[in-house]
């Protein structure tokens, strides 16, 4: 038999345990609705992989929102669920939320881009290439009509087109409402390229002309941004810099030059950042994100600014792709997770999710660089990964 042919996941298991010898009750042990994962989230289930989940925070928000700046922020505290398996990170990032919250918070602002997918197109030259793009500037509201006839939560909100001799890249900007979006764009582009070709009768040859770009890092996505584009930042007194992280303004600021910027760029990194990735990863696998949209999230920017003896820090997130509703958020602990962060998938609740994950990737960025600014990393990991403290 194959793994198709068998019906439920225990079935599927002991299947596996037979055939390699092996006993999986560790992962046939689970709280997971089989019925909808299966349906849903998981093909060919056996069980599930448990990763440890912590709590960072509270930390400080101040929401500002568009076209209120500096006027009547709005603050909420927020006790954070990371899941990770990296002994240290949590607790780095708990004392970053510490130091913000005793600063005066985060404030933090989202701009939303747009879930995007990029089709590649192939004509017969230059001259129809460039036809084309032109009839595809012109009938905008015709194309944007095709995608709402897929779903009544998605709307298209622009275009973006370029031309390599005989091939055309289109790059579709949907607003997927709250969720993440990629597969409903995936269908309402695939319906936008088959009333293309009917209508020019230039042929589609991906939906995914790696133009979107999903889910790969590129200039593309940091530039022109994807999802959401987020902002946080955060002013931290002498004294907190003193008591709480142990170190100073300076001594961060040259880090971070040294480290993010200059280290970066000799490197041809995509992320002028200390560890975004480490952030992200643990906020998503807790919220029921898609991983693969790591490798967006962390292509993004740190900048720190001495302000007399103070720290000016900020994060910029130019392509965060966050959902409330759908795929992994579905499931029962990943509901749990959100409903920590009073998300229950309402309208503005993944603007919500993008404004957090910046606050805590800003916690993540200070705690790091003052770590690394007195020298504490090794003893850090080795005290709180490895169960010993360096001398």
């Amino acid at each position: 038999m194959k793994l198709k042919d068998f019906k439920s996941v225990k079935d599927r298991r002991v299947f596996i345990e037979k055939k390699l010898s092996l006993s999986l009750d560790n992962i046939g042990s689970f709280t997971i609705d089989e019925a909808k994962a299966t349906s849903r989230n998981c093909e060919n289930m056996i069980g599930a992989a448990q990763i440890p989940l912590g709590i960072a925070g509270p930390i400080k928000i101040k929401n500002l929102p568009a076209g209120e700046a500096g006027l009547k922020l709005k603050i909420k505290n927020y006790y954070v669920p990371l899941a990770t398996t990296e002994g240290a990170l949590i607790a780095s990032v708990n004392r970053g939320c510490k130091a913000i919250t005793e600063s005066g918070g985060a404030s933090v602002f989202v701009e939303e881009v747009g879930t995007t997918r990029g089709p590649v197109f192939k004509t017969e030259g230059l001259r129809q290439s460039l036809e084309f793009k032109t009839w595809l500037d012109q009938h905008f509201n015709d194309l944007n009509h095709q995608s709402k006839k897929t779903s009544s939560h998605i709307n298209l909100r622009k275009i973006d087109t370029r031309v390599v001799g005989k091939y055309v890249y289109v790059r579709f900007y949907f607003d997927t409402e709250e969720a993440m979006g990629m597969n409903m764009v995936t269908i309402a582009t695939t319906s936008i390229n088959q009333f293309i070709e009917s209508e020019t009768g230039v042929r589609c040859l991906s939906v995914a002309g790696n133009f979107d770009i999903d889910k790969k890092p590129a200039w593309l996505n940091i530039i022109s941004g994807r999802g959401r584009r987020v902002w946080a930042e955060a002013v931290i007194p002498q004294k907190v810099l003193k008591e709480t992280l142990k170190t100073t303004a300076t001594s961060i600021y040259d880090v971070w030059l040294g480290k993010c910027l200059l280290g970066s760029a000799i490197s041809g990194s995509l992320g002028f950042n200390a560890h975004f990735a480490n952030m992200i990863s643990a906020l998503f696998l807790a919220t029921g994100q898609d991983l693969a949209h790591i490798v967006e999230g962390s292509a993004g920017i740190t900048t720190t600014e001495l302000i007399d003896s103070n720290l000016y820090i900020s994060v910029y997130l130019p392509s965060l792709m966050v959902g409330t509703i759908g795929g992994g958020t579905t499931l029962a602990t990943q509901k749990e997770s959100l409903s920590i962060l009073g998300i229950k998938g309402e309208k503005g609740d993944t603007d919500k999710l993008a404004k957090i994950c910046a606050g805590v990737v800003l916690a993540g960025e200070l705690s790091l660089l003052a770590s690394l600014s007195e020298g504490s990393l090794a003893k850090a990991h080795a005290h709180l990964a490895q169960g010993k403290l360096l001398k």
